[in-house]
Formats: C-alpha cells, sequence, structure tokens
C-alpha cells in the first residue's frame, strides 16, 4: 500500500492535460501511458538487484549510489544529499489539492488562495507523519482504498459513457484518427514523458523502508508488491485516460489544465452532487500522496543525516520524541513552504514538477550503470550473481530513458506548446545549477578546507540514545614532525 499510495496522488488528475497539449494527439497520449510504467518496471527490477545486495540498508538509491561509487570519497553521497534535501518539497501535490478544493466549493482559483490552501494542507499531512508513524501508515492504506475506489468510479464512468447511457452524445469522436495532430517535436515528447514519469512516481517507494520489512526474505517482499501496485496502477491510469478521451473534447482536455478530474465530471454530471463530491475526493488522493511521500522521503533524508552528510547529524538522524524522523519533516516542510512562496502560482505545478525530476535524471542514469560496475566488482571477486538479477533490457531501458529525458527538452517546443510561460528549459539550468552547487560544495568542504587546514575529512560511528547510529563527519588534523616519535614525516594526507 505504501508504493500504491504514493502513485496515486495528483499524477492523475492533474497532468493528462498538459500530456495531450504537448503530444497533440489521443494515440500518442495512450502511448505515453504506456511508455512510463515500462521504464518504471526497469527501475523496479535495478532496485530489486541493488536491494539484494544491500537488504539491511534503507534509504534505496542513496544507498546504492555510494556502494557503486566509492571513490572519490564522499563525492557521491554529498551530492545526492544535498540534491534530495533541495528538491524535497510537496508542493505539487499540495498545489493540486488545493486547485480542486477550491473548484469543489465553486470558489475562484486565485494564486493567494491556492497558496494558503497548499501550504496549510502540508502542514497537516506532514503532522501526520511527525507524530506518528503508525497513524500516518494507517491514514496512507485508508486514504489508498479510497483513491483506488475512486479511480474505480471514474473507470466505471468511463463505460457507462462508451455504453451510450450517459448524455454524451458521441463518446467515441475522439477515438476516430487518434493519431491525427501528432508532434514529433523532442521537446514535447520529453516533455509528456516526464509528466507521466511524474504520475507513476512512488514505484519505488517501499525501497525506502526495507530494512524494516521483517520477512523471511525483505527484497522479494518488496519486489512483489512493486510488480504488483505497478500492474494495478497502470491499468487503473490506462482506463482512466480512456474514461477522461471519452467524456472530454481533446480541445477542451488540452486547456484543462490541472483540472482535468473536475472538467470530466462537469461534463458527465453536470452540477449534481457527484461532480460536487468527486473533486474533494481527488483532493484526498493528493492529500494521501502528501503523506505517503513524506514517510519514505522523510527516510531518505534520515539516511543522509545518519551518513554524516547533513549539518546537525544528531538532530536529523534522531527519532525522539515521537519515535519518528522529526527533523527531516520539518525541513522537507519548510522547503515547501518556500517553493510555494517563491514561484508565480500558475506557473508553480509544471515548473517545481521538472525542476523535480531533472537533477534527479542524472542519478538514475548513475545508478543503472553502476549496477553493471557492481556486477562487474563482485565477479572478479568470486561472488555468485543475485538471485534478482535484472536483466540487461530493463538496465538499458531505465538508462535510455534517462539520457533521453535528460537531451531532449533542449530543443526548442512547438508555439503554444511548452508548459510554462517563461523560458521553456529554464528547469533544465536550474537542475543543472542545483548540481553544479553539489560539486561546488563537495570540493570545496572535502577538498579545498582540508588541504589548506591540514585535516582530513573522516567518519566517526556513535549509537544515539534511541539505538540509532550516525557517521559524524569530522576533521582528523595531520600530525605535525615533532610529534612523531620515530622522526619520519607523516602523509600529507592522513588515512582514513
Amino acid at each position: 500500500m505504501l508504493n500504491i499510495g504514493q502513485i496515486l496522488g495528483a499524477g492523475i488528475y492533474s497532468v493528462p492535460g498538459v500530456i495531450m497539449n504537448s503530444v497533440g494527439s489521443v494515440g500518442l497520449l495512450f502511448v505515453f501511458w504506456l511508455l512510463a510504467p515500462l521504464f518504471a518496471l526497469g527501475g523496479l527490477m535495478i532496485y530489486g538487484e541493488f536491494a539484494s545486495m544491500f537488504p539491511k540498508r534503507s534509504g534505496a538509491e542513496v544507498v546504492y549510489l555510494e556502494q557503486a561509487y566509492p571513490r572519490p570519497q564522499f563525492m557521491v553521497p554529498v551530492m545526492f544529499a544535498v540534491t534530495s534535501v533541495l528538491l524535497s518539497f510537496s508542493a505539487t501535490n499540495s498545489i493540486v489539492f488545493a486547485q480542486y478544493a477550491l473548484t469543489a466549493f465553486d470558489v475562484p482559483v486565485t494564486p493567494g488562495r491556492q497558496s494558503i490552501i497548499a501550504i496549510a494542507v502540508c502542514a497537516v499531512g506532514m503532522s501526520f507523519v511527525a507524530l506518528s508513524t503508525k497513524w500516518s501508515l494507517r491514514a496512507v492504506n485508508i486514504l489508498t482504498g479510497l483513491k483506488v475506489l475512486s479511480l474505480v468510479f471514474l473507470v466505471f464512468t468511463g463505460a457507462l459513457v462508451l455504453g451510450g447511457f450517459t448524455h454524451i452524445s458521441d463518446p467515441y469522436a475522439n477515438f476516430r484518427s487518434p493519431f491525427s495532430g501528432s508532434t514529433a517535436n523532442p521537446n514535447s515528447l520529453a516533455t509528456a514523458l516526464v509528466k507521466t514519469n511524474f504520475a507513476f512516481a512512488g514505484w519505488h517507494n517501499a525501497f525506502n523502508v526495507i530494512g524494516e520489512v521483517h520477512t523471511r526474505d525483505p527484497v522479494r517482499t518488496v519486489r512483489k508488491a512493486g510488480l504488483l501496485s505497478l500492474l494495478l496502477v497502470t491499468c487503473l491510469f490506462f482506463f482512466v485516460n480512456v474514461a477522461y478521451v471519452a467524456a472530454v473534447p481533446k480541445d477542451e482536455i488540452k486547456n484543462s489544465g490541472q483540472l482535468i478530474a473536475a472538467l470530466f465530471f462537469q461534463r458527465v454530471y453536470g452540477e449534481s452532487f457527484a461532480a460536487q463530491t468527486m473533486p474533494i475526493i481527488v483532493a484526498l488522493s493528493c492529500f494521501g500522496n502528501i503523506i505517503a511521500v513524506t514517510v519514505g522521503q522523510a527516510r531518505v533524508l534520515r539516511e543522509i543525516a545518519r551518513q554524516g552528510l547533513l549539518p546537525y547529524p544528531r538532530f536529523f538522524a534522531s527519532t525522539k520524541p515521537f519515535g519518528t524522523p522529526l527533523g527531516p519533516v520539518c525541513l522537507k516542510y519548510f522547503l515547501t513552504v518556500f517553493v510555494i512562496l517563491a514561484l508565480p502560482a500558475r506557473d508553480a505545478f509544471n515548473f517545481l514538477l521538472d525542476l523535480s525530476s531533472y537533477p534527479n535524471l542524472v542519478f538514475n542514469a548513475a545508478t543503472a550503470i553502476g549496477l553493471w560496475l557492481l556486477r562487474k566488482r563482485q565477479a572478479l571477486a568470486g561472488l555468485a550473481p543475485s538471485k534478482y538479477r535484472a536483466g540487461n533490457i530493463y538496465v538499458s531501458l531505465y538508462l535510455l530513458s534517462a539520457v533521453f529525458l535528460l537531451i531532449m527538452p533542449w530543443i526548442p517546443p512547438e508555439p503554444g506548446h511548452s508548459d510554462v510561460s517563461f523560458w521553456y528549459a529554464t528547469y533544465c539550468v536550474v537542475g543543472l545549477g542545483v548540481l553544479v552547487v553539489c560539486g561546488f560544495y563537495y570540493w570545496l568542504w572535502i577538498i579545498v578546507l582540508p588541504w589548506l587546514g591540514g585535516y582530513t575529512i573522516v567518519e566517526e560511528v556513535e549509537r544515539l540514545e534511541d539505538g540509532a547510529l550516525t557517521t559524524r563527519l569530522t576533521r582528523k588534523y595531520h600530525p605535525s614532525v615533532e610529534t612523531v616519535d620515530n622522526g619520519e614525516q607523516q602523509p600529507l594526507i592522513a588515512s582514513t
């Protein structure tokens, strides 16, 4: 349920209109809703093999990258840590919640109202995670069940539309010449794939807490849960899009922004009770997604802190006073509030979605390549291959999708097909800027300052009062010539 709870968030209710505006045709809309889970399957197979190598380590990608790239020391975890911290906001789900909540009560969506409600719902959702892991998981399970039922109802409504049981006069109009109007512009295709990938974000969520899975074979349990959740969600998402296309004219889908689901129910049910109720259910889906994402990401940030890659590691790694990762949750909330207030309301959703994906694509590519590197090291060490070995076709698919999405957004889109009102590649520049800042921070902190100060950064492991282990990066100063007993000069850089 943890995987499904994160996947069934704002995506299926908010991105189909943006995708249709990008690709231009119903046929390509459906193609991309089938491509995204295929690439997610490749990632799932990769994570499964990594998890079989390190089954006791929660944190998923940060752990796998650290093991795949141990040199230069601390480089990968430091860059991943800073990127994860800077991009660990839940603004997109909060914004969609605000839009659908306002729509449900026939209140005009204004920038001020959107921001206030988004900040408030984020505070409530993250409070669940901060106060109780048990109750936050229960809330995820309850809201996930509600989300599944709402999507089933949406699919059922779509079937009624296609069967001619509603007032929609020609439900098959959009299905005729399905590829009419299709675009071949690489930027538009990349935008569509970014948006569908966002809708499936969360397929790996259970790997973040695999160290807390107490079964005979945790890897098998988490991997199986991932496969089942991906299959279920793929089917639901595909038929939900069929329902949208059956009830809403193509041009209206293109111009629907993030409110395609509200438009669907208005077209089918008019001003009835169902049309007013379903936006509330969509909003609740976003609320459940905020909780599910926070549960997973807070543990990633805690794992980063336990490695000593955040300031005040004792605070961020501790689970006091509620037995929850309170520090990471608070950090995530403050970052969410900041980005909601810092960006123009009309562009905030698309820009933040695109921005959050771009730096992670670099890590996705590095993860795929890192798996091949670890396999080679295991073979040289005479170790047997993992029984959850991912096929090279899955690794290649995952790698190619990351490379495609890193390159194609730089190509100019067709007029009127950009998903923001400013320069189309702004998020690429900002995303690369985040990585450059991470690299500069590593170079300054790990190389330059120790060289100038005559010390080496080393890890010190300590146990907190609640039993958690935290690694603290500290300075180990080089001994002077006078303090060496044998009179020999010590190495310039002390051994770690």
